[in-house]
């Protein structure tokens, strides 16, 4: 007979090798659930673009920041165009001065005294002719020319065109791994600009980079740059150009501000507005520097070109030209790359940063590749025709096929139908001369998911 304590060991036993049974069953499971993670994140990684380990090219120019390209406003152009001349000089009856030089068929033949008075009469009628033609044309000078004086003149410099305003969808990747859409904000006009940049980021929030301000005689001139990463507080740098200092809510230190200096993103829309004003400056081994600031410091990027390139993103395949910033200083390993694609008005088409621990985070553009128009300079907010109703306006005059000469269109339809073609040159000449109008001015006007700043 079995004593109890014998009959609870053997009781225990099984149970014990039912436990161990147990924990091998979770550690399998869990073994085939990273196995099934890992294919997942290798397909997925699959997708991107590979890895960009191509030689960067010899520099062959360094660029440093210079004055853009302007021309007159809009406004100047108005106030330049000449006043027509009054309708009611252009319209004066004719006076019938040849009309006793057809003698009747009985009458007799004209003598010398009669050709005279028909001359003497003709003298007569033609000063106060000319004194409209003259106080029609003085009119017109006088109006245009101090227009034309206080007109300002054009500023030479680097061609630059803003890209077109339009809200941006990107894929982003940690690693090659999707998360969520970000999104670029970009709005610019001839005056000023404003970008926000939206990247969600796994179990951290949502990081939003925010830059605006107005567009001057270097191109993209920020007045705030703020930086909000998930749930910390915002860090905000200030462009005091007044005092000529930026300074920092993190630190109190300021820095002196320098002409065309940019803001982390800034620089990314001032690079797209210099290539797209004059894409053929910028061949491989092109390099521009900015200075650029940061929610704390501020420093020099080189950013060299590295050349044109076909990228991959969910919508197809895209051409675009690659730039990437080159080492700030001896040691640097951290990377950013912008692909800009010309179909896009030149907006960037993909960023990516590349840490030095080698750890990626990457947006790829996700919207339609067949952006109507958006190539065409023109179709920039602030475009090189000057404000967007000028074209219309000219129609009145039936001219306004061309934003441009619409006032010289509206001009010349003035021509009344009673100036015939038989009328005396003197009469005429005020409704012929021309109206000159100024030339239309030039529109003058990311990296994205930072875990740290470049």
């Amino acid at each position: 007979m079995s004593s109890p304590s014998a009959t609870s060991r053997s009781d225990r036993t099984p149970r014990a090798g039912l436990q161990v049974w147990r924990w091998i069953a979770v550690l399998l499971v869990v073994a085939i659930l990273h196995w099934i993670a890992a294919q997942w994140v290798e397909r997925n990684r699959a997708t991107l673009n590979p890895s960009d380990n191509e030689h960067v090219p010899v520099q062959v120019a360094l660029l440093t920041p210079e004055r853009i390209e302007r021309k007159p406003a809009a406004d100047a152009r108005q106030a330049a165009a000449p006043v027509p001349a009054h309708k009611a000089a252009a319209s004066k009856p004719r006076e019938h001065v040849l009309t006793a030089t057809q003698p009747a068929t009985h009458a007799p033949a004209v003598t010398a005294a009669s050709a005279a008075a028909a001359s003497a009469s003709a003298a007569a009628s033609s000063p106060e002719a000319n004194s409209n033609t003259n106080t029609g044309a003085s009119a017109t000078g006088t109006a245009s020319a101090p227009a034309a004086a206080s007109a300002p003149k054009a500023a030479t410099g680097v061609k630059f065109s803003v890209p077109p305003s339009g809200e941006l969808q990107y894929d982003t990747f940690y690693n090659g791994v999707r998360n969520q859409p970000g999104t670029i904000h970009w709005t610019s006009n001839a005056e000023s600009y404003e970008m926000v940049v939206s990247v969600p980021v796994p179990f951290v929030g949502t990081f939003v980079y925010s830059s605006h301000g107005r567009i001057d005689a270097f191109g993209l001139a920020p007045d705030q740059y703020i930086e909000k990463r998930g749930r910390r507080p915002e860090d905000v740098a200030i462009f005091n150009r007044t005092g000529k200092q930026i300074a920092f809510t993190r630190t109190p230190a300021t820095l002196p501000l320098p002409d065309g200096a940019q803001d982390r993103f800034s620089m990314v829309m001032q690079l797209a507005s210099l290539v797209r004003g004059d894409p053929a400056a910028y061949k491989p081994g092109v390099t521009r520097q900015f200075f650029v600031i940061d929610n704390d410091s501020g420093e020099n990027w080189p950013v060299e070109t590295i050349g044109d390139e076909t990228i991959r993103t969910a919508q197809g395949y895209l051409e675009t030209r690659h730039f990437k910033r080159l080492p700030r200083h001896e040691g640097d390993l951290r990377r950013i790359d912008v692909w800009l694609a010309p179909s896009l008005g030149w907006l960037p088409a993909r960023i990516m940063q590349t840490e030095p621990n080698g750890t990626q985070v990457e947006l790829v553009w996700r919207g339609k590749l067949s952006a109507d128009g958006a190539g065409s300079p023109a179709n920039s907010t602030g475009g090189t025709d000057g404000s967007g109703g000028s074209g219309g306006s000219g129609g009145s005059g039936g001219s306004g096929g061309s934003g441009g000469s619409g006032g010289s269109g509206g001009g010349s339809g003035n021509t009344s139908s009673d100036n015939s073609a038989d009328q005396s040159p003197a009469t005429n000449a005020p409704e012929m001369a021309p109206a000159t109008t100024p030339s239309s001015p030039i529109d003058s006007t990311v990296p994205g998911n930072l875990p740290d700043k470049p």
